[in-house]
């Protein structure tokens, strides 16, 4: 079963947030709508910026856990090498 890491923003270069999930969709649905307390909720983070694909949730986890160690110019820099822009992903995966 396919698992994805994913990263939510509110804006470029503001505050951000690393996951994982195995419904993207869902996921990005529930932050935008700030159905969970929490994190994303409290900074509204609600753009889907960021979105990569694993085989397996253990392989998923492992690298949320690693990136969630990274510092902060090293997510930044993954973003802005897939999404220079920092658009909304959402809309294209629903």
């Amino acid at each position: 079963m396919a698992a994805y890491v994913y990263i939510m923003a509110k804006r470029r270069y503001g505050a951000i947030y690393v996951g994982v999930t195995s419904d993207p969709v869902r996921r990005a649905w529930e932050h935008r709508e700030g159905i969970l307390p929490g994190f994303t909720s409290k900074y509204r983070l609600h753009e889907l910026v960021y979105c990569e694909m694993h085989e397996s949730i253990t392989d998923a986890i492992q690298r949320e856990h690693n990136m969630k160690h990274w510092p902060r110019p090293w997510k930044t820099a993954l973003v802005d090498k897939m999404n220079p822009a920092w658009d909304d992903l959402y809309p294209g995966i629903i």
